[in-house]
């Protein structure tokens, strides 16, 4: 087994960030607008996140279940004071093209994801310290995860605005955590396996509250009840199902 150093971990998680914004691609395919549209694009998006943080949940428990249970806690409480905040100065927020409420939406789906690659850039680096065939198979199997994720972040970005190319961009910039992350969880890897549950927790928490108070909610105001849950449970059995395989 070769020596892995830190510049192999770094250029791993970049890659597997990168990947994120392959997630934007079947938007250029999209034709369909309107609100309608715009309510199965959210009911997709909640379905794949879902999806996720059942998968983090998971992970987390399987390490710690009382970390993990804080992390939630927490990462709720964080998305409610921050969402309060945000939905406190809509006329004053921007993401790219987007203003108002739509720029508040865009900010809360991106920041949700940058928080929940935190998690993923440790997982990296830890699975790294193991050993380079572990930590390869490990960056492989979250960069092939992380295409869905930018699809949810797109779901949510480009029907209200965002040029395909800007939410790939945007999708990218959620997972930049993964490679500035990646190296200080390889080099004291020890720490941050410590640290691990409560990340996979917080990042869970802060999707779950994000799909059940901000997206699901839009979605039904958009889009009649029956579509938005047979695609929200379509996507997030999706999701679970090809985490299952990948994981």
């Amino acid at each position: 087994m070769s020596e892995v150093d830190a510049v192999t971990v770094f250029v791993a998680a970049l890659l597997t960030a990168l990947a994120t914004g392959l997630g934007a691609l079947p938007l250029l395919f999209a034709g369909a607008s309107g609100r309608q549209a715009l309510g199965v694009a959210n009911a997709a998006a909640a379905g794949v996140m879902l999806g996720a943080s059942v998968s983090l949940v998971l992970q987390g428990a399987d390490r710690s279940g009382s970390r993990t249970g804080a992390g939630v806690v927490v990462g709720v409480v964080f998305i409610v004071l921050a969402s309060r905040f945000l939905h406190g100065h809509p006329h004053e927020l921007a993401l790219g093209s987007l203003r108002g409420e739509d720029a508040v939406k865009g900010l809360l789906i991106v920041g949700v994801m940058t928080v929940h690659s935190v998690a993923e850039g440790v997982g990296v680096g830890a699975a790294f310290g193991g050993g380079e065939t572990l930590g390869i198979l490990i960056a492989i199997a979250i960069a092939v995860h992380n295409v869905p994720e930018g699809l949810a972040i797109s779901l949510v970005l480009v029907p209200r605005g965002t040029s395909v190319p800007a939410a790939a961009g945007w999708s990218i910039f959620s997972s930049l955590p993964q490679p500035l992350l990646a190296v200080p969880a390889f080099l004291f890897v020890d720490a941050f396996e410590g640290i691990l549950p409560a990340a996979l927790g917080f990042a869970a928490g802060a999707m779950i509250w994000m799909v059940v108070r901000e997206i699901l909610p839009e979605a039904l105001e958009q889009a009649p009840r029956g579509v938005v849950l047979a695609t929200a449970l379509a996507s997030f059995a999706a999701m679970l199902v090809f985490q299952a395989i990948l994981l």
